[in-house]
C-alpha cells in the first residue's frame, strides 16, 4: 500500500495540547472494514477516522469513525477534525461557507467560521430528542450521581446520533472537585445502551458560561476531554427546557481541566439547531506507512 498523508489533530484546543486527539487517514480508499478497524486499535486514540470519496451526491466527502474497538456512527470531536483534514488537504471546496460530511448518521453540514489560525468549524448536531427526566428515570442512576448536589434542570436520558444520560450540578466548585463513581457509571451505560453520563454546571467566568464532564464508560473511557456530541445533547436539553433563558442562543463550554486538557468548545443555537465546533491544530502532518492486510 503507498504512504498515505496523516494528520494527528488536536481538537477543541484552547491552546496546544488542551484538546482531543484525533487520528486522520486521508484517504482510505481501497481499505476493508477490517484494515481500518486494525489501524484503529494499533493506533489507540479514543477515535480514528478514514476519509474517502461520498457516496451521497450531496457530500462533500465520507467520513468512517472507528474507536479500538468499533465502527461508530457520528461522534463530534472526530467530525470537526476530519472536517479540518479535508480543508487542509484541500480534498473538498466549501459551498456558502458549509462543508458536507456524509457519516453513518446522514449527511451533515459543517460550518467554517474564519479562516487561518482563528479558523472556527461548527458541526450541525443531529436532532436530539429528550426521552426521560427525572432523578427516578433509571434504578442505576442515582448510585451514578453520588457525591454530588444536583442542580436546577433535572437529569435527562437524551438521544440524538448517540445516548447519553445529562445531570445538571449545582455549581462549577462542586463538578469540578467531584470523584465520580465510574463503576456505577458504567453500569448505568451497559443497563441502557448509552455511552454514559455527561455532567455539566453553569459558570460566571468571563471566557466560559458552561463546564462539562463528559464520562463515557459505554465505550470504556473513563472521562473525555472534548465531546462535541454530548455537548450538542446538553446544549438541546437547555434550549428546550429554558428556551428563553440566558444561555439559550449558545455559549461557550470549559472541559477537560479535571484531566489536564483545556478545551474550548462554541455552541450556538439559530433558529432551534445546535451547532459545535472550535479549533483545530494539526500538531503532526506526515505519512502513513502502513500494510493493509488484516
Amino acid at each position: 500500500m503507498p504512504p498515505i498523508r496523516y494528520l494527528h489533530l488536536d481538537v477543541f484546543a484552547a491552546s496546544y495540547g488542551g484538546g482531543n486527539h484525533l487520528g486522520v487517514v486521508t484517504d482510505a480508499t481501497g481499505w476493508s472494514d477490517a484494515q481500518m478497524q486494525r489501524f484503529a486499535r494499533w493506533a489507540d486514540l479514543v477515535e480514528t477516522t478514514f476519509l474517502l470519496p461520498p457516496s451521497d451526491p450531496k457530500a462533500s466527502y465520507c467520513v468512517r469513525i472507528f474507536t479500538p474497538q468499533k465502527e461508530i456512527p457520528f461522534a463530534g470531536h472526530p467530525s470537526i477534525g476530519s472536517a479540518h483534514a479535508v480543508l487542509e488537504c484541500g480534498l473538498a471546496t466549501p459551498r456558502d461557507g458549509l462543508l458536507w460530511q456524509e457519516c453513518g448518521a446522514g449527511v451533515l453540514p459543517i460550518r467554517i467560521e474564519g479562516e487561518g489560525a482563528t479558523r472556527q468549524l461548527l458541526l450541525q448536531s443531529p436532532k436530539a430528542t429528550v426521552e426521560k427526566t427525572g432523578s427516578d428515570a433509571h434504578p442505576l442512576l442515582g448510585a451514578a450521581l453520588s457525591g454530588i448536589e444536583l442542580g436546577k434542570l433535572p437529569p435527562a436520558y437524551v438521544a440524538g446520533g448517540r445516548h447519553w444520560w445529562l445531570a445538571e450540578c449545582a455549581d462549577e466548585a462542586s463538578l469540578r472537585a467531584w470523584q465520580p463513581d465510574h463503576a456505577a457509571i458504567g453500569a448505568l451505560a451497559r443497563a441502557t445502551d448509552s455511552l454514559g453520563l455527561c455532567a455539566f454546571a453553569r459558570s460566571s467566568h468571563a471566557d466560559y458560561q458552561l463546564v462539562v464532564r463528559a464520562f463515557p464508560a459505554g465505550v470504556g473511557i473513563v472521562e473525555d476531554p472534548a465531546s462535541g456530541a454530548a455537548n450538542g445533547l446538553i446544549a438541546a436539553y437547555i434550549a428546550h427546557a429554558e428556551p428563553q433563558g440566558p444561555l439559550a442562543a449558545g455559549y461557550t463550554v470549559s472541559q477537560g481541566r479535571e484531566i489536564g486538557h483545556d478545551a474550548s468548545l462554541l455552541v450556538h443555537i439559530i433558529d432551534g439547531v445546535v451547532w459545535i465546533g472550535g479549533r483545530t491544530h494539526t500538531v503532526i502532518d506526515g505519512r502513513l506507512n502502513w500494510n493493509g492486510d488484516a
